[in-house]
Parts: C-alpha cells; sequence; structure tokens
C-alpha cells in the first residue's frame, strides 16, 4: 500500500461522521473517535483487542474548508457492494452521484459521487 492515511476536512464533524459511518461500515470498516478527528480502518480477520491500523481514512473539522478537485476512491470488494451503498447516497446527504458503471477500464466498476461538504469521492471494486 502507498498510503498510510488520509487526512479530509470537512465543515462539521458530527454530520460528516454520520455520512461516512453509513457506507464504510457497508465496507468492513471500524471507526474511531479522537479528541479532534474521526477515522476508520480495516482490520485483518484475525485482530486482537490490541490491534492497531497502520492505514487508515479520516475526517478533521474545519468550518472554513472548501473542496478541492481531488476524488479520494475507496475499494469495495464486489460490484454488488457497490451496487447497493449507490442505492442510498441520496438518502444520506450524497450529491453528484453517478450510478455505478464501467469506470477506467473493464475492470473498474465504480460510482462517484460527494460528500455533503463537496468532498468529491468514489467506491470502486476492481474485479
Amino acid at each position: 500500500m502507498l498510503l498510510g492515511h488520509v487526512d479530509l476536512r470537512v465543515r462539521q464533524r458530527v454530520k460528516a461522521t454520520e455520512f461516512y459511518d453509513t457506507f464504510l461500515n457497508l465496507l468492513g470498516a471500524v471507526k474511531h473517535e479522537g479528541a479532534d478527528w474521526t477515522s476508520w480502518s480495516l482490520p485483518p480477520p484475525d485482530a486482537g483487542v490490541d490491534w492497531r491500523p497502520h492505514q487508515w481514512f479520516a475526517i478533521t473539522e474545519d468550518a472554513a474548508m472548501t473542496p478541492g478537485a481531488t476524488r479520494i476512491a475507496f475499494l469495495a470488494p464486489t460490484r454488488g457492494t457497490i451496487d447497493a451503498i449507490a442505492v442510498f447516497l441520496p438518502a444520506i446527504g450524497a450529491s453528484a452521484i453517478e450510478m455505478p458503471h464501467v469506470a477506467y477500464e473493464p475492470h473498474a466498476y465504480a460510482c462517484f459521487f460527494e460528500d455533503p461538504d463537496g468532498n468529491k469521492l468514489e467506491i470502486v471494486c476492481l474485479d
């Protein structure tokens, strides 16, 4: 893995935590809360109680944030997972939703959308 973590800025941490927790749980991610941040990571199947993540996705509140053009892509285990998540994206506040389709190449199936703060996101299955 190339990245250790991503720390995304959001306007309201509580609201953003609800948004991200809804679909990241479906990807198997576990939420961790700190004083100033919320993060999600994927524990290995044999994770013990003292397991600590080496890679994570986090959000930090910044009321003055402005979304950029960068897109963050989350890996999904199956195309069906992406289809299931895409169904309820509008209900959790996602916008600019491009329903699942083959993206980039025949082996990349993805759904593109934005979080409530306008951050560009993607869920992709590489099969």
